[in-house]
């Protein structure tokens, strides 16, 4: 494959990465901006407002029923703790709705074996035990207070747009704040997905499979590793899922490929885990918390998923159950068959061009709420250039694609 073709086709699988996860995103953001606008803080830290067992099975059950995209989830993370609910049911929640929904389930049982739909089922909840413990044995109070008095200070006056399900839901005004809401959610991100998904294009079309096999220590060996190698591929795993990012979902086939290539079963879990504490997830939690507690989850997950992945390992293996590496093929996969997710996506577009309209409606063209800071960060600036790279990337791409074809 020469440089013209691997470039199409690297424009090619950004794209058909993103359009699997279209509807995804759209349906997390509708949720995040309905929970932003029907339910009150009080509600929420009625329901969610402790560290408790009834407040952690109550995030982890909302997040079991919500989508599975990871941008969307730490939206809608955010909404729960911004309302009141404690960091670590927030935590529970952000966890479930990447790791316990049932469409992810599904695609890791096609891609490749029913072990791993085990491992990240009950991996997922033990991590979701261990951030609980975590929290409780380091008591962050004073860094969640000064987080929580930054969004007292954001809300200010709009305080009164607390409302009931029925005033949001039943009246124009309602819907007018839920667009609003949505429209502000895909603005906070829509840099960062941009950027993450052109960089997952790249690195697979131009990142030869031989790399990750370097990269993952003892990979592709005949046996088990030892404890050794185990380890360093389950460190590794986090680290391969850096510089290929492209969500809870699209990097199932990623990991089937890591799988069939001998890459341990600790290791592939461990990159399964990896989507929340990699760097577009972490710029957004900064965005989203400031960079102190961005960082004290980014190093509870990252001992959490290091620890579960080891854990459930050593438990098949000591049951005889743990799967062969190198036993999955990774079946190419046709991003724009016309299926159940290309109807979900038209339904989601027609809602999400609704919601646009409705927040158009309703702006205020007096507030400088919408308008750009005077004077960009250099974080912001660089974000803003790699912006442009991947927008010019993805169009003479898609272009030399088509000319290709």
């Amino acid at each position: 494959m020469n440089f013209l073709e691997a470039w199409g086709e690297s424009a090619y699988t950004s794209v058909g990465f993103f359009w699997m996860a279209l509807w995804a995103f759209a349906l997390g953001y509708l949720i995040s901006s309905l929970i932003q606008t029907g339910i009150t803080r009080a509600q929420m830290q009625r329901t969610m407002g402790s560290d408790g067992p009834r407040a952690m099975a109550l995030g982890t059950f909302f997040g079991f029923i919500s989508s599975s995209c990871s941008f969307a989830a730490l939206s809608m993370t955010r909404a729960l703790f911004q309302k009141g609910a404690g960091l670590a049911p927030s935590m529970a929640f952000m966890l479930a709705s990447t790791n316990l929904v049932i469409e992810l389930g599904i695609v890791i049982a096609l891609f490749l074996s029913w072990q791993f739909v085990v491992g990240e089922y009950v991996g997922g909840l033990l991590l979701i035990g261990f951030c609980w413990l975590f929290i409780r044995i380091t008591r962050p109070k004073q860094l969640i207070e000064t987080v929580r008095q930054g969004f007292e200070n954001e809300r200010g006056s709009a305080s009164e747009r607390d409302a009931s399900w029925r005033k949001a839901l039943g009246t124009v005004a309602g819907w007018r704040t839920i667009g609003q809401t949505y429209v502000m959610e895909w603005k906070m991100v829509w840099k960062d997905v941009l950027i993450g998904f052109t960089v997952a294009g790249v690195i697979a079309a131009f990142v030869p499979d031989a790399f990750f096999q370097t990269l993952f220590i003892g990979s592709g060996e005949s046996g088990q590793p030892g404890f050794g190698a185990t380890l360093l591929q389950t460190i590794v795993g986090p680290v391969a899922a850096f510089f290929t990012f492209i969500g809870s979902m699209g990097n199932i086939p990623l990991a089937a490929l890591l799988f069939g290539q001998g890459v341990t079963f600790a290791g592939v879990m461990a990159f399964i885990f990896s989507d929340l504490v990699v760097w577009p997830v972490l710029r957004i939690n900064a965005e989203y918390y400031g960079w102190k507690l961005a960082l004290f989850i980014l190093a509870m997950l990252l001992c959490g998923l290091v620890l579960v992945s080891l854990l459930m390992h050593y438990c098949l293996l000591a049951f005889g159950l743990l799967p062969e590496p190198g036993s999955v093929n990774v079946v190419d996969r046709e991003f724009f068959e016309l299926n159940y997710g290309f109807f979900l996506n038209m339904l989601f577009l027609a809602g999400s061009a609704a919601l646009a309209w409705l927040w158009w409606l309703g702006r205020d063209t007096s507030s400088n709420t919408d308008k750009e800071p005077s004077s960009r960060s250099t974080a912001d600036l660089l974000s803003l250039v790699l912006v442009a790279i991947s927008v010019c990337w993805l169009i003479g791409g898609l272009a030399v694609h088509g000319v290709l074809q």
